[in-house]
């Protein structure tokens, strides 16, 4: 199961820490856009050259303390087709290096443009009996708003080809609250989310008792967290909003068994521009060992966690 080989790398590192990789172009170092703008103009196929090459600098930084990375596929759409070839060239260099790839794609839809979704994403595609994968991922995340008949096609796909899903329970963002935290039947619907996603999971059990199916759950809301994590005993959490969003160490320790095991928190531009801070510009000694601050934080992320896990 995919979620084990996770948890194996989570303890092999010693770090639940995922590595968000959202670049944006200015985070990246100059002499990294120069280069591109010079050969392709100020133009979307430059910045998606230089996005990857960034990526790739940081990935190489941080492969052998990290268990897995989470590229935002948003971040690599907006430069059309030259950034989702920067984005499948990401995730393809990051599983070369032994990493775990989190597809953060939130994708949702009716049940036959779901399977077309799953088809690319975790699945194959099938032409003339010959079968291809789209885009090398391990994990997606997804959007359960339309029920599980949205859901269904990823479970099949999950369990055909060892992939794994995690899917929106509580989310980081202030507003969240304005759907997720209504209440039906006197129950707020993060809460009935969650049971269905442990539901969702059952067919897919790792040898260390969580599913292939994990939730998302934001750090910046600790009781809800607290709550879901009694709601699903058996799924996994990806943690976003530590760091720059407000999350610390102390609030997602609920997120975690006594074990230390049970979630794996990311961050994006607290690690992939680290090298902006002035904390950590002592880290490298020019521009171009920039990936250096990024591996950096990456330690100081992991004593952090582990300091309240």
């Amino acid at each position: 199961m995919i979620i084990d080989r996770l948890i194996e790398r989570i303890k092999a590192t010693e770090n639940p820490t995922v590595v968000g990789l959202d670049p944006r172009l200015n985070y990246i170092p100059s002499f990294i856009t120069e280069k591109y703008y010079a050969k392709y103009g100020t133009t979307p196929k430059a910045a998606a050259k230089a996005m990857y090459k960034f990526n790739k600098h940081i990935i190489d930084a941080v492969f052998d303390i990290v268990p897995a990375v989470k590229p935002q596929i948003a971040m690599y759409e907006r430069y059309g087709i030259d950034g989702l070839k920067a984005y499948d060239k990401t995730c393809r260099y990051a599983k070369s290096k032994g990493l775990i790839v989190i597809g953060d794609i939130k994708r949702s839809d009716i049940a036959s443009t779901a399977e077309a979704y799953s088809d690319g994403h975790i699945g194959r595609v099938n032409i003339e009996g010959m079968e291809y994968e789209g885009f090398a991922q391990d994990f997606i995340t997804l959007n359960p708003y339309l029920g599980s008949d949205s859901i269904t096609p990823f479970l099949k796909d999950c369990e055909k080809y060892e992939k794994g899903l995690f899917v929106l329970a509580k989310t980081s963002n202030p507003n969240s609250g304005e759907i997720q935290d209504l209440l039906t039947d006197g129950v707020p619907i993060y809460e009935k989310v969650g049971a269905l996603i442990e539901k969702w999971g059952e067919s897919t059990m790792g040898s260390h008792g969580f599913s292939s199916v994990g939730a998302v759950v934001g750090a910046t809301h600790p009781e809800q967290a607290k709550r879901l994590r009694e709601v699903m005993p058996h799924t996994f959490f990806l943690v976003p909003g530590y760091g720059a969003q407000g999350g610390k160490a102390e609030d997602l320790a609920v997120c975690f068994n006594s074990d230390g095991l049970g979630a794996i928190v990311n961050s994006s531009r607290g690690i992939i521009a680290a090298h902006m801070k002035d904390e950590y510009k002592t880290c490298f000694a020019d521009e171009q060992n920039f990936a250096l601050a990024a591996r950096q934080a990456c330690i100081d992320m992991k004593n952090d966690l582990r300091r309240c896990i």
